[in-house]
């Protein structure tokens, strides 16, 4: 499948926010995880999650899935042992988490997926667990999937980096009330990406489950069930952050709903850098309402000035030419750090790419281990397009200045969204294996033709 999107002059309407992701990974385990029943409202159905769900399935846990919702028969711990090697496709989410819950299982459990999750790193976590007294390895001892896990979680003390991934630290903790033992889990160096481990910590909180935390990066569980509930799952700034950054770029006024101004979710930073960009949003307490303009002209303006900083020539301002007429994005270049919304970076460097002068983007070497090495990935599709960038350890400085093209998404769902944004504004731009965008959006494409957005499957 690829998408060909074209210039979109203007965007209009209101639409609600994508369940979260995260959340919905969450919810669903903690749900199976708990005595009773719960009913979880609007979840996320994609192919992420459905790795999630189908996996909570074969551990033993009874899931009627409705239109806008699911209901969990609890399992309150007693999972089985599933009868086949469980395939989580592409799901890291899905792998890291069962890596710990599958130690509460009976027997021994086998974790695996395609091509690209075989590639993500695991021997944090597993190193991590082993000090637990969990019996989990990599079949070929190189630190990646497939995984063995046998049964067991004693418990203890604990210590895992922070600086690598926070699915690991979220792990241990979502299945730690279930250890026969307290658990203590330091976390040492550098914590990034803690919105996400809040995130584990709140839905934790709401089925009941306490973990205190201790200064310096501790946490302290001890055992404990957690208790089924109804939950309603907020919508994904991570998701609504292409809607967001669509409407900034173009002409016109979209409303996205279901967007929390208390959320703990570390990417709803997008709004403060869609403003530090220039664009005019208005944030209410569920829903963010954005106004774009988008500059006519007749010719491209050259601003001759150098980045001593960057080393990229700056002279040249983001701009489109569809027949005689230009289009220049409103929108400036930016200077962040995405430390804690690694996930952003797509979105940030796609709006750079057609933005007015240089952005420099950094905090985010810990996104090389996404579905893709997502700091050379968007360098090497941008540079496709005429961007000129400087790729560094930790992020990508970019100067503004995309036209169209044709780039690869390296079948990574943020990859596809991303670019789809930077053809809005150049037009004449094709999105090779786009099909991946069901992993967290499924919809996403017919979601931006409602909004009056030329993007077409083909």
């Amino acid at each position: 499948m690829e998408l060909k999107v074209e210039q979109a002059s203007e965007i209009k309407g209101v639409v609600k926010a994508p369940p979260s992701k995260s959340y919905t990974h969450r919810a669903l385990m903690v749900a199976c995880l708990a005595e009773g029943e719960s009913r979880l409202q609007d979840p996320l159905y994609s192919a992420d999650t459905m790795a999630t769900l189908e996996a909570c399935q074969a551990l033993g846990c009874e899931v009627e899935v409705g239109d806008d919702h699911c209901i969990v028969q609890g399992t309150g711990g007693d999972l089985e042992t599933p009868g086949d090697v469980l395939d989580l496709k592409n799901s890291g989410t899905t792998l890291r988490f069962l890596t710990t819950m599958t130690g509460l299982t009976p027997g021994c459990t086998v974790l695996t997926g395609d091509d690209s999750l075989r590639g993500r790193p695991m021997q944090d976590l597993l190193d991590s667990l082993s000090m637990l007294g969990v019996k989990a390895y990599s079949t070929r001892n190189n630190g990646l999937p497939p995984m063995v896990i046998t049964s067991g979680f004693p418990g203890g003390r604990s210590e895992i980096k922070g600086d690598v991934s926070s699915q690991y630290i979220s792990s241990i903790l979502l299945s730690a009330p279930y250890a026969q033992n307290p658990v203590d889990l330091q976390v040492i160096g550098d914590f990034k990406s803690r919105p996400y481990v809040e995130m584990t910590l709140d839905i934790m909180d709401k089925f009941g489950v306490y973990c205190q935390q201790r200064p310096g990066n501790q946490f302290h569980l001890e055992k404990q069930t957690y208790q089924a509930r109804d939950y309603t799952i907020e919508g994904d700034y991570s998701s609504a952050s292409y809607l967001l950054g669509a409407a900034a770029l173009l002409e016109g006024e979209i409303t996205v709903q279901n967007l929390f101004k208390g959320s703990k979710q570390g990417d709803k930073i997008i709004v403060d850098i869609l403003e530090n960009m220039g664009a005019n949003l208005i944030v209410k307490e569920d829903q963010v309402t954005v106004k774009g303009t988008l500059e006519p002209d007749k010719s491209i303006k050259s601003r001759n000035d150098k980045s001593s900083r960057s080393g990229i020539d700056d002279s040249t301002k983001s701009s489109n030419v569809t027949g005689d007429l230009l289009f220049t994005s409103n929108l400036q270049g930016i200077e962040v750090n995405l430390e804690n919304s690694p996930d952003l970076l797509p979105t940030v460097a796609a709006l750079a790419a057609v933005s007015q002068g240089t952005s420099h983007i950094m905090g985010v070497e810990h996104a090389r281990y996404k579905e893709t090495d997502r700091v050379h990935t968007m360098a090497l599709e941008l540079s496709k397009l005429g961007v000129q960038l400087k790729e560094e350890p930790d992020g990508l400085i970019i100067r503004g200045g995309a036209h169209g093209g044709e780039v690869e998404s390296h079948s990574d769902h943020r990859l596809v969204m991303a670019l789809t944004l930077v053809g809005l504004l150049t037009g004449d731009m094709r999105i090779k294996n786009a099909a991946s965008h069901q992993v967290s959006f499924p919809n996403f494409p017919q979601v931006m033709m409602g909004l009056g957005c030329p993007v077409e499957i083909i």
